[in-house]
Formats: structure tokens, C-alpha cells, sequence
């Protein structure tokens, strides 16, 4: 039997899984969204309504497809992660095993040595100090092994911190450009002065659909494109002030902040455990994606200032 030409997103609706969306357009148009309640992206989208906690609704869903992108993200809650992540892997894991289908998960860096973010590339050692950290490690391993098994043709796309149109998720978007747009001043945590790299969501999504219609990419990790020499703290919140044509204020919020601030915010009380990527330089080698694919990562100006285009329309509605 001819093997289908589908490509499915789990985990629809999110910056990554909408501009995948986009993008699979140039070597497919058998696309199919899975979510609790997708929404069509392209004309021709399949909508698949699901329940990716629930095994039979992650093999349903996996069942005809060829190639499955893992782009769910679940609330970033430790004991949530703990509970659902696992469990998901395992039943995309089986599903694409049982179907034949390939496999790319789209992952983060929350597993690498603490004392290694200055310059992290695909051989940083996965060493996690953070309970989020200990998850990903574990659930990357599961893919991993069961690759080196030969069970499984997969890879993992691995991104730094997020930036990109749409994209309010971002810690960026939320301290820096929407306290700068208010008109008050732009909350960095940690020191301002170190260098912190993030990837531009449309150029981590060119990049996902590329690698998943590249049989000889799978079965390895991959760094999406990311720019190099990235901004400091500071840097960034002259880079959205700039485009903003306001003042360039910001304040330094201490990182034991964070977890007097999550008496009243839950999300800052998660964020703690993660506070250490703040104090320390956070550089992110994507170098072999773009000597593979002769891939120039959007300049970080260029970026900053198609996120406030974007935006525009929005602020003012």
C-alpha cells in the first residue's frame, strides 16, 4: 500500500505549531491539525479534534500520517509536566512505531548544564538542574533510545527562548515590549548586562518543516536557526524602544523576586526554578542548521521590529 503524504501538527494553535502550519504548504498539502479545537490555517488543513492525553485519541490521530510534529505545549505547571509529558511521549512514541510514521519533536534547552548556556550547541551535556529540566532530559531520552534502537526514525529540533509576531506567550513580549508600549518602564530578571539569545518563531518553524521533509536530517538533534551575538538585557529593551520611539527605561527585577512574586502569580513561582538562565550568558549555536541548509537566522533588529508590525493592527482594535 502506497504510504500517505500526510503531515500532522499535535498540539495545533501555538506560534511554533501555526507558522509550521504555513510552511508545510511548500512540500505537502495533506496537513492535519490535531487539538482539542483546531482552527483552520490553510484552505485545505484536515481538522482533527482530540484529546492528546488520551492514548487512543494520540493514535487515531497519528494513524495515515507520515510525518508527526510534536509541538504540544502543556501548562507550565512542574507537576502537569510531570504527569502529562511522559505519558504523551510514550503514545506518540508507540503510535509512529505501530504507522511507520517519522517522528520531529520540537524541544527546548531546559536540559542542558546550567554552567554550559554561553555557547550551547547539540553536544552541550544534558545535565538538568531543574525539576521542568529533568522532564525534557527524560522525555528526549525516550525518543533518543528509541532511535538507537532502530524502532523509531526521529528527530528533535531543539530552539532557545522565544521571540516572533503573535507570539504573547514570550517573556519578551510580556516584561519588555508590552510595559514599553504602556508606557512604563520594561522589567528585565537577573543582570541586564548579559547576553541572551532567543529564536525568531518564523524562522524555528521554516526551519521544523525543512528538517521533517529531509530524510537524511532525522535520527539526530538539531539547533533551529537562531542569530548570532545576541543582545544583552539591556540591548533588548533598546532594540523594542527604538522601534517604539520611546525611552529606553527598564528595571531590574532580582531573581529571588521571582519567588515572592509567585505568591501572587503563579507563573512567576514557576519561573523560579529557571531563574538561573538569566543571571549568566545565554548564547545558542545553531551553526550546523545553517551550514546544512545555507540558512541566514533574522537579524535580532530585523526581528524585534516585524513583532511590533505585526502587533500594530492589534493595539489598535
Amino acid at each position: 500500500m502506497q504510504k500517505s503524504a500526510t503531515q500532522t501538527i499535535l498540539g495545533a494553535g501555538g506560534t511554533i505549531a501555526t507558522d509550521l502550519a504555513r510552511d508545510l504548504t511548500a512540500y505537502t498539502r495533506d496537513i492535519r491539525l490535531v487539538s482539542r479545537n483546531p482552527a483552520r490555517i490553510n484552505d485545505t488543513d484536515q481538522l482533527f479534534p482530540a484529546d492528546l492525553t488520551r492514548r487512543e485519541d494520540v493514535f487515531r490521530a497519528v494513524e495515515g500520517s507520515d510525518v508527526v510534529y510534536l509541538t504540544v505545549g502543556f501548562a507550565y505547571d512542574t507537576k502537569v509536566w510531570q504527569q502529562q509529558w511522559p505519558a504523551l511521549m510514550g503514545n506518540v512514541i508507540a503510535a509512529c512505531e505501530r504507522y511507520g510514521a517519522r517522528l520531529v519533536f520540537f524541544d527546548n534547552v531546559y536540559m542542558y548544564d546550567r554552567n554550559a548556556l554561553a555557547r550551547m550547541t547539540e553536544e552541550t551535556p544534558v545535565r538538568p538542574s531543574s525539576q521542568k529540566g529533568e522532564v525534557r532530559a527524560r522525555v528526549a531520552r525516550m525518543l533518543l533510545d528509541e532511535v538507537q534502537a532502530g524502532k523509531l526514525t526521529a528527530l528533535i529540533a531543539r530552539s532557545a527562548d522565544f521571540y516572533g509576531p503573535h507570539n504573547q506567550k514570550s517573556v519578551l513580549f510580556e516584561t519588555v515590549y508590552k510595559n514599553l508600549r504602556k508606557g512604563k518602564k520594561a522589567d528585565w530578571f537577573g543582570d541586564a548586562d548579559k547576553k541572551h539569545a532567543c529564536t525568531y518563531t518564523p524562522d524555528a518553524a521554516r526551519a521544523t518543516a525543512l528538517l521533517g521533509n529531509t530524510p537524511d536530517a532525522f535520527n539526530q538533534v538539531w539547533h533551529v536557526p537562531t542569530a548570532h551575538d545576541p543582545p544583552t538585557g539591556k540591548e533588548w529593551v533598546e532594540l523594542f524602544a527604538r522601534e517604539l520611539n520611546v525611552a529606553p527605561r527598564y528595571t531590574v527585577v532580582p531573581l529571588f523576586m521571582l519567588r515572592v512574586l509567585g505568591i501572587f502569580v503563579p507563573v512567576m513561582r514557576e519561573l523560579h526554578e529557571m531563574a538561573y538562565q538569566y543571571d549568566r550568558a545565554y548564547g545558542f549555536d545553531s551553526s550546523k542548521f545553517e551550514k546544512r541548509f545555507s540558512f541566514q537566522p533574522t537579524p535580532y533588529a530585523q526581528g524585534v521590529r516585524q513583532c511590533i508590525q505585526a502587533d500594530a493592527p492589534l493595539s489598535r482594535s
